[in-house]
């Protein structure tokens, strides 16, 4: 029987590369991979109030604009949403030249769904400090991972915090006032 130049080739480079074959398929393969520490905050539901408007500024940050015209203390309960892969802080940082900021504080939290890490509302530590540029109290808020699971826009991943603002506005005067919260990863690695 005669072999043909194209059935010799076709013949030699099957016994050449199948047993190359057969050693590849017993070497292992690994691979490294990182996945980016994120953390969003994004406005909650509010209910509609003429003198507040909350507009989320990015993935990370909210800002509050209130304002108004009498004298009485208004209280304002302001909700945000917290979705993370890792440690966070929130910070809050208000300006107002009409009002002062005479409490914030952590007023509810609460997960919105089953893909939020379940001991997140017992360790979320929320604490009022004092700027000593401005004399005003800020609020600091830490967490661990809150989300288990899903993307950013998930509806049952987030931690909503309910923050309560009370400002003391100046007698006499029209006045408004900003207040500013801005979230950041806390790194697990060092």
């Amino acid at each position: 029987m005669k072999l043909r130049r194209g059935h010799l080739f076709t013949l030699m480079a099957v016994v050449l590369l199948v047993p190359a074959g057969v050693s590849a398929q017993t070497a292992s393969v690994i691979m490294k991979s990182t996945v980016s520490e994120t953390v969003t905050l994004s406005a909650g539901p509010a209910s509609p109030r003429s003198n507040i408007d909350v507009v989320s500024l990015g993935s990370n940050a909210v800002e509050v604009t209130l304002s108004g015209d009498d004298t009485q203390s208004p209280v304002i309960q302001v909700p945000l949403l917290v979705r993370s892969n890792t440690n966070f802080k929130i910070t809050a940082t208000f300006e107002s030249t009409t009002a002062v900021l005479s409490q914030i504080s952590l007023a509810d939290v609460r997960a919105t769904g089953r893909l939020v890490s379940p001991q997140i509302v017992n360790t979320l530590r929320g604490k009022p400090q004092l700027d000593p540029d401005i004399a005003q109290p800020l609020l600091v808020v830490t967490g661990p991972r809150v989300s288990l699971g899903g993307t950013l826009d998930s509806p049952n991943n987030a931690l909503q915090i309910t923050v309560l603002i009370r400002l003391q506005p100046q007698p006499r005067h029209a006045w408004s006032a900003h207040l500013t919260f801005v979230a950041t990863p806390v790194s697990l690695t060092p």
